[in-house]
C-alpha cells in the first residue's frame, strides 16, 4: 500500500510538473545541437538533469533545482538563449560500462543498494522503477552532459555542464550521492573513440575525488589531482597522482596559494589532451557538510586559475558542477560560469541578449 501511495504522489507531481514546466525548458527536453558563445563556450544542459520523486528529493541536502536555477538566470541576464544550449544524450550502458562493473549495474536494479549509494535511506522503499526514472535517469542525462561538454571542448577550448562532477563512484560501487563516475566515463568514451590519449581532472571539489582516484589508479595516462578539506568524508582517502589537503577553515588567500603554485606543475606532469575541472563550491564558507570559508570570489577566482591556465596552454578543459550544499552555492557557480562567458565568449563585448525578469512558470519550476 504504502509503494502505491509513493508511485500515484510521485505521479501526480510529475504531472503537475509538466503542466508547468516553462517553454524555456521544455527546450533543452530532447538532444540538438547548440552553439558556442563566441566559437570559444559551449554550455551543456538538459531539464532531464532536475530530480523528482513527488517532493522526497527535497529530504537530501543537494539543492536539486541547482542546475535549473544556473541555466535560468544565464538567460535572464542575456548571455545566452535555449537555442544556444547543447542538449546532451544521456549516456549509454555501453558507455557506463567502460568503468563500471556489470554486478554494479545489476545493482542499481535494487533500491536499498542505491540508497546507500545516495546516502538516502528512503529512497529504499520505493520501487525500483521509480528510483529508475527519478534519480537514476536524471544521472544518466547529467552523465551525457559531461560528454557532451568534452566533445565540444574539443572543437571550441571551453566546455560547460551545468551538472555532472560525480566524482566518489567507483567501478563497482557508488557512494556520498554519486551513482555513475562521469568524469571517469568520458575520459574512457574519448580515449576510446581515440579523440585523446591523456586527461587531467583537476578536483577541487571539498571532499576528495575517491572514485575518479580509485578508478585510474596505475593509468600513467591520467593524472588525478584533488585538493580538499582533509579531516571529513572520505576516510580512509583514496590515493590521487595528487592529493593537497587542506585544514578547517581554509579562505581565500590560502587555498589559492596552495592552488596556484601547483597548477604548473600538475600540467606539466600531466601533458593532458584535456582537462577535466571538477568545481564543486562546496568549499564556501558555511556549506553544512564541510568546513572551509571561501567567498563567492574565491570561487570564481578559484575556477579562473584553472581555466584560464588551460587556455594559456592551449589546453580544452571541461566543468563539470559537482558539489554544493548551501543555500547560496548555486550564485556561486553561476558567477564563476558567468566570468568564464564574459571573458572567453564575449571578450570584452557586451551581453548578446537583453536582461529580462524570470516568468511566473520559471520561478516557479526552479523553487
Amino acid at each position: 500500500m504504502w509503494a502505491l501511495v509513493i508511485v500515484l504522489g510521485a505521479a501526480g507531481a510529475w504531472i503537475a510538473l509538466s503542466c508547468v514546466r516553462p517553454a524555456s525548458f521544455k527546450s533543452t527536453k530532447y538532444p540538438r545541437p547548440g552553439q558556442a558563445i563566441g566559437q570559444r563556450v559551449a554550455v551543456v544542459y538538459s531539464t532531464h538533469y532536475e530530480m523528482n520523486l513527488g517532493g522526497a528529493e527535497r529530504l537530501h541536502p543537494f539543492d536539486i533545482h541547482k542546475y535549473a536555477k544556473i541555466y535560468l538566470k544565464l538567460q535572464t541576464d542575456g548571455y545566452l538563449r535555449p537555442p544556444d544550449v547543447f542538449v546532451p544524450q544521456p549516456v549509454t550502458k555501453e558507455q557506463v560500462l567502460l568503468v563500471h562493473s556489470t554486478e554494479f549495474m545489476e545493482s542499481l536494479r535494487d533500491s536499498e543498494k542505491v540508497a546507500r549509494y545516495l546516502e538516502a535511506p528512503l529512497v529504499g522503499a520505493m520501487p525500483a522503477a521509480l528510483v529508475d526514472a527519478g534519480i537514476l535517469n536524471a544521472f544518466r542525462w547529467s552523465s551525457g552532459g559531461t560528454i557532451e561538454a568534452a566533445r565540444q571542448a574539443l572543437r571550441h577550448g571551453i566546455g560547460i555542464n551545468i551538472g555532472g562532477g560525480y566524482h566518489h563512484a567507483k567501478g563497482d560501487s557508488g557512494e556520498g550521492f554519486n551513482v555513475y563516475n562521469d568524469l571517469a566515463i568520458t575520459i574512457r568514451v574519448l580515449r576510446r573513440e581515440r579523440l585523446i590519449r591523456r586527461a587531467c581532472v583537476v578536483d577541487l571539489d571539498v571532499h576528495q575525488g575517491n572514485g575518479t582516484a580509485t578508478v585510474f589508479a596505475g593509468d600513467n595516462d591520467v593524472f588525478t589531482f584533488s585538493m580538499h578539506q582533509g579531516d571529513i568524508y572520505p576516510i580512509p582517502k583514496a590515493v590521487s597522482s595528487l592529493d593537497i589537503e587542506l585544514p578547517r577553515g581554509t579562505g581565500d588567500e590560502e587555498y589559492l596559494r596552495l592552488l596556484r603554485g601547483a597548477l604548473p606543475g600538475v600540467l606539466d606532469k600531466a601533458r593532458p589532451d584535456i582537462v577535466l575541472l571538477q568545481a564543486g563550491c562546496d568549499t564556501l564558507a558555511g556549506d553544512p557538510l564541510a568546513g572551509l570559508r571561501m567567498s563567492h570570489r574565491g570561487i570564481v577566482l578559484r575556477d579562473a586559475a584553472v581555466i584560464d591556465a588551460c587556455v594559456a596552454r592551449h589546453i580544452p578543459v571541461v566543468m563539470a558542477l559537482g558539489g554544493g550544499y548551501s543555500q547560496d552555492a548555486w550564485q556561486a557557480q553561476y558567477a564563476s560560469i558567468a566570468r568564464t562567458i564574459d571573458k572567453y565568449g564575449l571578450a570584452g563585448r557586451g551581453r548578446p541578449h537583453a536582461p529580462r525578469s524570470p516568468t511566473a512558470k520559471e520561478r516557479f519550476y526552479t523553487r
